[in-house]
């Protein structure tokens, strides 16, 4: 059956009811032609799932009952992704479902030296519009209990200054050392950059940051590729451990 999302703000578990609208009550009513009576499964993307029957249809919004829900703990292991902005916005929006669809925690669009695509402040609010129905979409699709965070684009530097992470990552070319670190249970940094890569002097400032670099590869991989390599990494050890704290 289909997941469905809502904000956790239009559940009210204690009365058992809950309420869906925008693009969500769009699909499931214009599209799918739900009704009153039908029962479709519902996330707020905080760890809950719903089974809900549909029991008003308004112009706008549906409201349905909650019928049972499940909590799900978040994933012991937390991937963030910090990869630059990319000139072709089809290529970041296609890294942005895929990071999605394999489980990372969060997003951080990153404007390193050689970032080329650089939108305004104004242009970024519809930006982070687009990028949070992909992210939705994509966390729908492969029925993820927990969608990602996606912050808004933030230079390198202030990437360098983030804290709270086990073990911090630099892919780049320029790397012969292979990915050797455990991340089950921990929380991990990537950095990825862009279109010609890193310059020496962001490695130089990342390694003085506590960033390890590491190697891909002897081939060169785009960005997208590489960011969702690195997810794909994490991912097969925790499959490789058995675990199922990944959503």
């Amino acid at each position: 059956m289909e997941l469905f999302y809502t904000a956790a703000e239009q559940v009210d578990l204690k009365a058992r009811i809950l309420e869906i609208d925008g693009d969500e009550f769009h699909h499931i009513v214009r599209v799918l032609r739900k009704k009153a009576g039908d029962e479709i499964l519902v996330t707020d993307g905080c760890g809950f799932r719903y089974e809900v029957t549909i029991t008003d249809v308004g112009k706008k919004a549906l409201r349905g009952a909650i019928l049972s829900h499940i909590h799900c703990e978040p994933p012991a292991t937390e991937v963030t992704v910090a990869i630059s902005l990319l000139k072709a916005p089809q290529r970041f929006d296609f890294f942005l479902e895929k990071a999605t669809e394999l489980g990372v925690s969060t997003i951080i669009p990153m404007i390193t030296a050689r970032t080329i695509s650089q939108p305004s402040s104004e242009k970024v609010q519809g930006k982070l519009i687009r990028w949070n129905t992909i992210t939705l979409s994509a966390a729908r699709q492969s029925k993820r209990l927990y969608l990602p965070a996606l912050r808004e684009p933030l230079p390198f530097s202030k990437v360098l200054a983030l804290q709270g992470y086990d073990i911090k990552l630099m892919p780049y070319e320029g790397s012969a050392l292979p990915p050797m670190a455990q991340c089950t249970g921990r929380k991990v940094l990537f950095l990825v950059g862009g279109e010609g890569g890193f310059t020496a002097a962001e490695v130089q400032a990342a390694e003085a940051s506590g960033f390890s670099p590491l190697s891909f590869g002897n081939t060169i991989l785009r960005a997208e590729t590489a960011g969702i390599f690195a997810i794909a990494y994490v991912r097969s050890q925790l499959l490789n451990a058995e675990s199922s704290a990944w959503l």
